[in-house]
């Protein structure tokens, strides 16, 4: 990736976050991008700090400039290797103020990330108009004004890579998920469609579907007993991927290595997509039996035995 340029959108935190850091790591320049600006300034000078001394290659005479409000954290060559650029992918103008901000910064662009994306689950019988329109915004539309407009822009330069951060539960039935899993599901077939018409054009694009992984956004989820056994227990492999697997999912599909890769959806969920997602019932039933082994037992009382059904 030395010298390659990559916008993430969703960057702030999360996978975003990881990828961003990762790109880093292997020599690009990055374009991170988020909704919060106050939050997306402090994780773009932490990851410029953090950047490789030196920073990355820059050919090209497009680096200079600035655009579209996007800022440049920190000083010095790390700092140059990452911009900030504040973005709602729900807005079709700021999908395309992030690319051509991308553009007027780094002077080209080679790959795409879209990580954006939030936790909101109620059952189909509880719905509420708001609710719906709101994750359909983020997670179909969104996401597919992003494509556009990054792919476009890739276009100009000859080609690169668009990768949409999607979900196990777009190819699993998960209760409570409809407005989230339907969106991701539409997307993902969105995506292999946008693989076809700019596949002319040496755009790649390919979605990844993780399983349920331990990220700011499901924090309180993952902290709650008997959730992560629950998950595992549908698992072949017997363990959940962390950011850093599906960073390292995100740089390969971003990279040359993947050239020849496009219209895909990859799992990423140590074999989860064989089997199936817990059920709500089946899930808080986990969630109980872990706050009674963790209850403390009466002095002297002996530990019942059964079958644990």
């Amino acid at each position: 990736m030395d010298g390659k340029v990559v916008v993430v959108a969703g960057g702030s935190s999360g996978f975003g976050e990881a990828a961003a850091r990762r790109f880093l790591a292997e020599g690009a320049r990055v374009m991170l991008a988020a909704r919060g600006g106050e939050k997306l300034r402090e994780v773009a000078q932490a990851l410029a700090a953090e950047a490789p001394p030196g920073g990355a290659h820059q050919p090209g005479g497009g680096g200079a400039s600035h655009s579209g409000g996007a800022s440049h954290p920190g000083g010095g060559a790390a700092g140059g290797a990452i911009a900030a650029q504040p973005c709602d992918i729900t807005d079709w103008a700021q999908c395309q103020a992030l690319a051509e901000a991308a553009l007027a910064r780094f002077g080209r662009l080679d790959a795409a990330v879209n990580s954006a994306g939030y936790e909101d689950n109620a059952p189909v019988a509880e719905l509420e108009p708001a609710r719906v329109e709101k994750m359909v915004a983020v997670q179909f539309t969104g996401a597919l004004y992003f494509i556009q407009h990054m792919a476009k822009a890739m276009a100009q330069g000859g080609g690169g890579s668009i990768i949409t951060v999607s979900s196990l539960t777009a190819t699993l039935v998960a209760e409570g998920y409809a407005p989230y899993a339907g969106a991701k599901a539409g997307i993902n077939h969105a995506s292999r469609i946008a693989a076809s018409e700019f596949g002319p054009q040496r755009v790649r694009v390919n979605v990844i579907s993780p399983t349920t992984v331990e990220t700011p956004m499901i924090a309180a989820l993952f902290a709650t007993p008997g959730v992560r056994e629950a998950m595992i227990a549908e698992t072949p492999l017997g363990e959940l991927p962390g950011v850093e697997d599906v960073a390292d999912l995100l740089l390969f599909l971003a990279s040359g290595e993947s050239a020849f890769i496009t219209g895909e959806n990859i799992h990423i969920d140590g074999g989860g997509a064989l089997r199936r997602l817990p059920r709500r019932a089946e899930m808080l039933r986990s969630m109980q039996q872990a706050a009674q082994s963790a209850a403390p037992r009466p002095q002297g009382q002996p530990q019942a035995k059964g079958t644990g059904a």
